[in-house]
């Protein structure tokens, strides 16, 4: 009898949580989806998830796995390959897109769709800055600052400086002994970044700066819980700290310019920030000149040394890669006019297979899986609706690793863009459209520098060449790729 008892509290236990999963389950519908009348029977499929939490629990536990796909292959599983599906993710309700075609179609029209980023991201980058401003704005800003960074004239002149830098450190690190590789590499691509903005050599600064990036970055893709131990909460307290030395530049130089005192030959970014004028002679205010720092200095020195990192072991792992890009390198040196030094942007045009082994690192490892919009209108797409006010999270993983666009996508093949020009939509690792990332160019130039030298003279050792991977905030080793650099 007792045994019948027992079976009995445990069967209305297991019903009274299922009933109360299948209740809680219904509530973000109620909230989200009643208040959209007869417009949420086109909703995609999908599943909004529980209350508050939404879909995060199963993200965070995918992201957290050796197989973040799996996220997503839950879905196609469950609703089929219909390429949006409905979610509720970052505290708010979502649309994931997931085909290269519906990708670019978002990323391009301006006229639907805005940024949307989460409140983590927008409040630690900056609400000025080009995640978060108007299309308008985002014209104006782009056209003010793009040629100091992208510029045939500005990329000549950084060549020599990340030269510099680049044959410096890997000697330093070949002396060094084991080293975390990807640790130096943004130490190295933060220097850069620094050099270009501020001018600022000094070490000191430069890596008090570079560590409060590092909290700063990983708050930027964490729930915005403003509590201590939480990411978001550290992160806030770094840009605060970042905000305040940056401030103090600016009234450091704007004293100068009102003292009249002579400036110095060579300007940096911030110089040109501080002056630069739009159409209406209408100046940048410091909080814009703040936040678009904020944004080009997290996000030009993360992608570059990830992306770094991973095409020297890509590379090295697969040795007949590694030796057709060396040649490639020999053969660019051994045609140099005599007393040459350094490389030229003409050189760096001629690395085709390198570019190749460059494009594929960016292929394969989808620095950014996702970025964020948000409808401006009810949009219809796809047989669908987007209703107006819910995110739109463009997801670049699956259009990288789509095996349709990509056959065999998780294998690391350079010679697979022998000729190719990529579908629209099927390669985002910047982005698209209007909003495509303004520094790309100096990305693309200062990774070919650092492989260009490295092939030539460097080889890489790793300790724990079978090392788990971590993929938020981004994929990377967990220990950051422990190395010896060797000298060949």
């Amino acid at each position: 009898m007792e045994y019948g008892l027992i079976s009995t509290i445990a069967i209305s236990i297991v019903g009274l949580i299922w009933a109360l999963n299948k209740v809680l389950r219904r509530v973000n519908i109620w909230v989200y989806e009643s208040k959209l009348g007869e417009k949420r029977h086109n909703l995609p499929p999908g599943d909004l998830g529980l209350p508050f939490i939404g879909n995060m629990w199963s993200f965070l536990r995918a992201f957290k796995s050796t197989n973040p796909d799996s996220f997503l292959n839950s879905f196609f599983t469950r609703f089929g390959k219909t390429g949006m599906y409905k979610v509720f993710m970052f505290g708010n309700p979502s649309i994931i897109v997931t085909t290269p075609d519906l990708c670019k179609k978002v990323l391009n029209d301006d006229k639907n769709f805005k940024p949307g980023w989460p409140l983590s991201t927008t409040e630690l980058i900056g609400r000025k800055s080009f995640i978060s401003i108007s299309y308008e704005e985002h014209k104006r800003l782009r056209r003010l600052t793009s040629t100091p960074i992208n510029g045939h004239e500005a990329l000549s002149e950084y060549m020599e400086y990340i030269e510099e830098i680049v044959i410096v450190a890997l000697h330093k690190w070949s002396k060094m002994g084991q080293i975390e590789f990807l640790t130096q590499l943004r130490k190295l691509t933060f220097r850069i970044i620094m050099y270009i903005f501020l001018s600022s050599e000094s070490e000191p600064v430069m890596e008090a700066l570079e560590r409060e990036y590092t909290i700063l970055n990983y708050g930027v893709r964490a729930m915005a819980i403003n509590l201590p131990g939480f990411a978001y909460h550290k992160a806030l307290k770094a840009r605060k700290k970042l905000v305040a030395v940056f401030q103090s530049i600016i009234d450091e130089r704007r004293a100068l310019r009102r003292d009249g005192v002579a400036m110095k030959a060579k300007k940096d970014m911030m110089d040109a920030l501080l002056e630069v004028e739009d159409e209406n002679e209408r100046r940048l205010s410091d909080e814009e000149i703040i936040d678009v720092l904020i944004m080009y200095l997290n996000a030009g020195h993360e992608s570059s040394g990830h992306t770094m990192m991973w095409a020297t072991v890509l590379l090295h792992q697969h040795p007949e890669f590694l030796q057709k890009a060396k040649v490639e390198q020999e053969e660019i040196v051994r045609n140099r006019e005599v007393g040459q030094k350094g490389l030229t942007l003409q050189e760096i045009r001629q690395m085709t297979y390198l570019s190749q082994a460059v494009d594929e690192t960016l292929r394969w490892l989808t620095f950014s899986f996702v970025v964020f919009r948000e409808a401006l209108s009810d949009v219809k797409m796809n047989g669908y609706i987007i209703p107006k006010g819910w995110k739109v999270l463009v997801w670049f993983r699956t259009c990288h690793l789509d095996a349709e666009s990509w056959p065999e996508p998780m294998k690391f093949n350079p010679s697979r863009w022998d000729g190719l020009v990529p579908k629209a939509g099927t390669f985002l690792p910047f982005g698209a459209g209007n909003r495509l990332c303004p520094g790309n160019d100096l990305a693309k130039l200062e990774i070919l520098i650092f492989l260009h030298y490295f092939l030539l003279n460097y080889r890489l050792e790793r300790v724990n060449p079978n090392c788990r991977v971590r993929y938020l905030p981004h994929r990377r080793p967990m220990d950051n790729c422990l190395a010896k650099i060797i000298r060949t």
